[in-house]
């Protein structure tokens, strides 16, 4: 497995909890928007703790960004990860992950579960494709939204903003179940993108199935 030793250029909280994270990209070094690989902190104790995260950037950026949720209760990758600054170093291996723009269709995602989507959505907004695309995004209140004021300038009217835990104008207060889908999906018979945690991409998926969406047009990690 290759492994690149990179320099982090930027580091900075995005929301309470969510980092961004931008390193230097090794030479040659490409991916497809959706993808990901495994990162480790470059000491010797954190060096071989490999995690998954997606890549962020846009594809021609000359480096590369993560966004990555920091648990601080206990001592884990992440929580070292919240304390990295610019001049420390990552390791970054091989390229992986089975998210890749297919088509427009509506795409779901719930917490962290939007960072595959957001490399996709720049690539296509850059390149004018992004109209005729949808996303609902869910998160548990208004502090834990990523990205927010950048997807709704790119999807505006196709934003549905739900939260969970939290009533506030302008978004949509309740939990994505099967009901949601039906009132606010008019087709089924189109490609759905759904990324989030186990539980909700399985629970997601299943409806969507039950609704009519045909499984080759289900793309999720697996």
């Amino acid at each position: 497995m290759a492994s690149h030793i990179v320099k982090v250029l930027e580091s900075k909280f995005i929301t309470h909890d969510v980092k961004k994270i931008r390193v230097e990209r090794p030479k040659e070094y490409s991916f497809i928007p959706g993808q990901g690989t495994e990162v480790a902190i470059n000491l010797p104790e954190w060096k071989s703790q490999l995690r998954p995260f997606t890549f962020t950037n846009p594809l021609d950026a000359r480096y590369l960004e993560f966004m990555i949720k920091i648990y601080r209760d206990h001592n884990g990758v992440t929580n070292k990860i919240g304390g990295i600054n610019a001049g420390d170093e990552l390791i970054i291996h091989d390229v992986f992950g089975t998210i890749e723009y297919k088509g427009k269709g509506t795409f779901i995602a719930a917490g962290t579960g939007i960072t595959p989507f957001i490399a996709i959505f720049r690539a296509l907004y850059d390149n004018n494709k992004l109209r005729g695309n949808r996303l609902i995004y869910v998160n548990k209140t208004s502090e834990d939204i990523i990205m927010g004021q950048e997807l709704f300038m790119m999807f505006k009217k196709d934003f549905v903003n739900v939260l969970t835990r939290e009533n506030t104008i302008g978004y949509i207060g309740k939990r994505i179940d099967r009901n949601f889908l039906i009132e606010n999906i008019v087709d089924f018979n189109q490609q759905f993108y759904v990324c989030g945690p186990e539980s909700f991409v399985s629970d997601i998926n299943k409806n969507l199935l039950e609704l009519g969406a045909e499984p080759e047009f289900l793309v999720f990690e697996q």
